[in-house]
């Protein structure tokens, strides 16, 4: 059995982040609820999409903690996490570069 190191966990959630930000349409939803919590009916209606499409959609998201929902009688309403759209933020901000490479030029004589 493998030991999960710290490292390794946290390029496993940069993974997760990001795969779940990779789709257009997810990024479409994350878009939407920019604005505010919204119900999947007008997510449906805005994306034009069917519900099953949808909600498949809204699932990879909400595994990747990136939106939460909650029931209202018989519809869903979702809305985005602020703290995991930071922790991607601070991902990426882990992938500068952390010294400049130098740049050898050759002379052609």
């Amino acid at each position: 059995m493998a030991t999960v190191t710290r490292s390794s966990t946290g390029t496993a959630r940069a993974a997760e982040l990001f795969h779940a930000l990779s789709d257009t349409i997810r990024l479409e939803v994350v878009g939407l609820l920019l604005d505010g919590e919204r119900c999947v009916c007008d997510l449906m209606e805005e994306l034009d999409l069917a519900q099953s499409r949808l909600s498949w959609h809204l699932k990879t998201l909400s595994d990747a903690g990136i939106i939460a929902g909650r029931r209202d009688g018989r519809w869903n309403y979702y809305s985005l996490n602020a703290d995991a759209l930071a922790e991607a933020r601070g991902l990426l901000d882990t992938l500068k570069p952390r010294r400049r490479l130098a740049v050898r030029v050759s002379s052609r004589d």
